[in-house]
């Protein structure tokens, strides 16, 4: 995304500082393999039928991310560290400190994959509940998973598929969707992508920039500021815009778009009236706290 006029003369707000302007391609390529075929272990087995009953335990607003999948959907399970607990409201699930991805088990030292079985196991062990629950759902291998110390290839697989990795409820979408239409986790990154679980509905955070590529913005400033400037917080590595976010990532800086550019104009497309052609200034009328989300 090419760095115009448009953004080197547009006004400022105080609080940003300027840190120059960056404009480069950069171009890549991937060469497409087959991939390697990939079994499902039966530690896998047992995790995904134990989660799925768990699920069907929980309330729609329990759930961790997102809805409960409808019509030919089903739920998806992420390798992404599935802390399940039960506790006296329920059940509830924590993210370990790194999940394991299935492909990365195979460079993964069973030392190092010890030291999350020992975080799991202090985290569930805080929770006297959750193994007597999971005994009544037919998984007794939790506690012999928690106890026994990873040591071997063998025993990082059955970590790497347990319910305790394993089984982070996604729809397709959030767990491998790819952008136009919806950004997954296994291609986006997840300081980026988890904010779609906790930002505004009427915030659109992944826009489609001038060069056609997609990027997540943010807002600079809190709600009610009534600065529309947005910052380019992930870009893809082919779009025209990688190598200044680059950039002011290695300088410590931001990448920020005016308000009245493209992006700006689609993130807060929900919250300002139509017409406008800036995304500085109040909230549109109508769109105020009550409804669940808030003036900007």
């Amino acid at each position: 995304m090419a760095r115009s006029g448009s953004l080197a003369s547009s006004p400022i707000a105080d609080s940003l500082k300027p840190g120059g302007i960056e404009s480069e391609n950069h171009p890549w390529k991937i060469r497409l393999v087959e991939h390697p075929e990939r079994f499902e272990s039966s530690f896998f087995r047992a995790a995904k039928k134990t989660v799925h009953k768990i699920l069907d335990e929980m309330s729609d607003t329990d759930l961790p991310y997102g809805s409960r999948p409808a019509g030919s959907e089903h739920w998806e399970m992420h390798h992404g560290g599935s802390l399940w607990v039960r506790g006296a409201g329920g059940w509830r699930m924590y993210r370990a400190r790194v999940g394991i991805e299935w492909s990365m088990q195979f460079c993964a030292e069973p030392v190092k994959v010890d030291r999350l079985r020992q975080e799991a196991a202090e985290l569930i062990d805080a929770f006297p509940l959750t193994l007597p629950a999971l005994a009544g759902l037919g998984y007794e291998e939790a506690d012999a998973l928690l106890r026994a110390p990873v040591k071997d290839a063998d025993s990082v697989e059955a970590w790497t598929d347990s319910l305790f990795n394993a089984c982070v409820p996604m729809s397709h979408g959030n767990h491998q969707g790819i952008l136009p239409k919806v950004p997954g986790e296994h291609h986006y990154p997840w300081p980026v992508k988890g904010a779609d679980f906790v930002r505004y509905d009427d915030f659109q955070l992944w826009v489609t920039l001038p060069d056609g590529t997609h990027g997540a913005v943010c807002p600079v400033d809190r709600r009610g500021s009534g600065d529309g400037h947005v910052r380019l917080v992930h870009v893809p590595e082919g779009s025209r815009a990688a190598e200044a976010v680059a950039e002011a990532q290695e300088q410590g800086l931001m990448a920020v778009l005016p308000p009245n550019s493209s992006a700006a104009l689609q993130a807060f497309a929900g919250q300002i009236g139509r017409g406008r052609r800036t995304a500085a200034g109040h909230l549109a009328t109508g769109r105020a706290r009550g409804n669940g989300r808030g003036s900007r």
